[in-house]
């Protein structure tokens, strides 16, 4: 991943570029890498993939920001996968927002990456307030003697594939269905912290979790993977108060099947990858013991992990 154009080392140059959000990274954007890393093979050059960072809505209107669905490191890395040689996580400044639609991929795909390719949906706007389209595109790269192959987005169920539906389904509780539109498991992140400790005391140890910057799920109880320190757990993640023990307090904990070291003050990654059920209260501690280790049973078998 690379911030600065000034540090794009020349091997990057001369090839392939897409430019998008790609938040998500979700099956239509597989779609575009997929015809990328066609282009920049037939060229003999790098795929490119460059982004803004933040969101340009950060800037130009903030009270309409989506939540994000990934953070950068991890967009560089899911396109990474897909074949991205780079991606370009572009620091937003009003400046380069500003620029009329020619101006700017004079600026970026002829001058700083001295694109022979394009690789880009039909729904692609750029420069100033998007006031350009893929037929300016188009044009500009007939003029530039630079291709560009326009992807068609992809259906799923006869509904087109994006950042907004897969946030819909998150929002909703329907982990496993945004799961099948992206390219790997719907993961947040989160620093550990101190709770209660009640979890210890009937069994079943929790690590309460802080989000970074992420949507979570409503409230219930969730199979997922978690990831601390480059190891990987089966685990079951609460989202929601405890009413068995009257409390109110939304709290977000997983319990990481066969991890017994204390967690506290360390970075942890969680992957949904299905709801198991919804919160409710217990007659007792007994009653919600056993369904605890019966979650831990389904939620070790949907994680596929011993």
């Amino acid at each position: 991943m690379i911030r600065k154009l000034d540090e794009l080392p020349s091997c990057l140059k001369r090839g392939a570029v897409t430019i998008g959000n790609f938040d998500g990274v979700h099956c239509g954007h597989a779609a575009l890498l997929k015809r990328l890393v066609a282009q920049a093979q037939t060229l003999g050059g790098p795929a490119v993939a460059f982004t803004f960072e933040p969101h340009p809505a950060h800037l130009v209107s903030p009270h309409a920001v989506p939540p994000a669905l990934t953070w950068i490191e991890r967009k560089a890395e899911l396109l990474g996968e897909l074949g991205a040689d780079a991606v370009i996580a572009y620091p937003t400044d009003r400046a380069v927002l500003s620029l009329a639609p020619s101006d700017f991929f004079q600026w970026l795909i002829r001058e700083q990456l001295q694109a022979q390719a394009m690789v880009e949906g039909p729904n692609f706007y750029f420069g100033h307030e998007r006031s350009g389209s893929i037929s300016d595109l188009l044009a500009m790269c007939h003029a530039a003697g630079v291709r560009l192959d326009v992807v068609e987005p992809v259906k799923v169920g006869g509904r087109y594939v994006s950042s907004s539906w897969i946030r819909e389904l998150i929002l909703s509780g329907r982990v496993r269905e945004a799961n099948s539109l992206l390219t790997q498991p719907y993961r947040v992140r989160g620093l550990v912290v101190r709770g209660v400790g009640r979890g210890a005391t009937i069994g079943f140890p929790t690590a309460n979790m802080e989000p970074v910057g992420m949507i979570l799920p409503p409230g219930g109880v969730y199979a997922g993977r978690a990831s601390v320190g480059g190891t990987r757990y089966a685990a079951a993640a609460h989202i929601g108060p405890n009413p068995t023990f009257g409390e109110d307090e939304v709290k977000f904990e997983v319990h990481l099947i066969g991890c017994e070291r204390a967690l506290y003050g360390v970075s942890l990654e969680l992957d949904f990858l299905e709801r198991l059920r919804d919160i409710r209260p217990f007659e007792d501690t007994n009653s919600l013991q056993r369904q605890l280790a019966s979650d831990v049973d389904n939620a070790r078998r949907i994680a596929g992990m011993c």
